[in-house]
């Protein structure tokens, strides 16, 4: 399988961003975060002091990007037209490279992930446009095209995946009667193994910030929502969490299921089923034209209910894309409604301190049909003991 989107595909996005421009009354656009970037051109880069942005107009689509930098994105076969500058700093700024080359003039957009430092160089150094603050690049992103989705239901395949491999290193050295694994060595083998498949498995593989990795929690590290692995060992008794994604074609998904090593107890069961309950109401609500705001209460009223109010830490999930999270935010306070052709995650947790945490996390695929869950590893309890 090719990960790397097609210029023509490329060139629908663009389109698509034009269109939103003309109905918004936008001439050009300008954006500079790496993510905008390799959304709008196919340009994936390791975002650091160097700018690389995107010029967009009607007609015109160009890579501002650095002298070395312009091999490696000519070989990415990127959608767009390049202005190389030399270095950073320079004699002269990146940016006034670009503009004094456009002289751009009318309603230029901006978006918000553009320091406010930079947006006075916009204004230096193109002084006869009119500079606007838009989330026109981040509304384009809610809504995936075909080939996206392609890409992220190969990443959730890779995901569950990785989860599999993650319970074969336990169960290997359960057989072998050796230590069970580690936070750390779980996380570095998983990580390794997606990474690897990944490789094995495609052409022209897409590298950005993260091809492969995850989280893993055990006992009660298992209560700190994003605590980072450490030397803690998998224990007999004791719960633990796989919290893994990657991403194919810098489209990303996560699959996240909760373990119990040997029999669960009661109160293990109680726990493990609130979750587990409260993850498949909270992903049926999942419904297009629903507001984000009301599937997180539909979802999280379920634990609520149950007496476990106290235990929950953060809303049922987020919008997933060319990064892990994104919007649109499932989630008190985004009354936006779900639209078909949206990415989610549907994650609601519980997390009790000096116990542990219980969370499952699907990647869904909002459609007119309904939710489409793109990960698939078992989540009652009674497929996940191990032992």
């Amino acid at each position: 399988m090719k990960q790397r989107l097609s210029r023509d595909t490329y060139a629908r996005i663009q389109d698509g961003l034009r269109a939103r421009m003309a109905a918004q009354g936008f001439d050009g656009l300008l954006v500079d975060d790496h993510h905008h970037v390799a959304y709008l051109s196919g340009f994936f880069h390791f975002p650091n002091e160097r700018p690389a942005a995107i010029w967009l107009t009607a007609k015109d689509c160009i890579l501002l990007v650095p002298a070395l930098e312009a091999d490696h994105a000519e070989k990415q076969n990127t959608a767009a037209d390049f202005v190389v500058y030399p270095e950073y700093p320079g004699i002269e700024d990146a940016f006034s490279i670009l503009l004094s080359k456009l002289n751009p003039t009318g309603r230029i957009a901006y978006t918000p992930a553009t320091p406010a430092g930079r947006v006075k160089k916009f204004e230096q150094f193109a002084p006869n446009a009119s500079w606007v603050m838009s989330e026109i690049v981040e509304d384009a992103r809610l809504i995936k095209f075909p080939e996206e989705i392609i890409l992220h239901r190969e990443a959730a395949r890779i995901s569950d995946a990785m989860v599999g491999a993650g319970l074969k290193l336990i169960r290997d050295a359960m057989d072998a009667g050796a230590p069970l694994p580690s936070e750390a060595e779980l996380a570095r083998h998983v990580t390794g193994f997606g990474v690897s498949t990944m490789y094995a498995e495609h052409e022209d593989v897409v590298v950005g910030q993260m091809l492969a990795g995850g989280l893993v929690y055990t006992g009660k590290n298992a209560a700190l929502p994003h605590g980072l692995p450490s030397a803690e060992r998998v224990k007999p008794g004791e719960t633990f969490i796989l919290s893994l994604g990657c991403a194919v074609g810098g489209r990303f998904a996560e699959s996240e299921r909760t373990f119990v090593m040997g029999q669960p107890t009661d109160e293990q069961r109680r726990y493990f089923e609130v979750a587990t309950r409260a993850q498949a109401i909270g992903t049926d609500a999942l419904i297009a034209g629903r507001p984000c705001s009301e599937a997180n209460r539909i979802c999280l009223d379920v634990i609520r209910e149950a007496g476990m109010a106290q235990y929950l830490r953060h809303r049922q999930g987020h919008g997933i894309g060319i990064w892990l999270h994104e919007p649109p935010w499932i989630a008190d306070g985004d009354d936006s409604p779900l639209q078909s052709g949206m990415i989610v995650s549907s994650e609601p947790g519980l997390y009790i301190p000096g116990h542990g945490g219980y969370r499952i996390s699907d990647t869904v695929l909002i459609t007119e049909a309904g939710p489409e869950r793109l990960t698939s590893h078992p989540r009652t309890i009674d497929e996940c003991i191990i032992g």
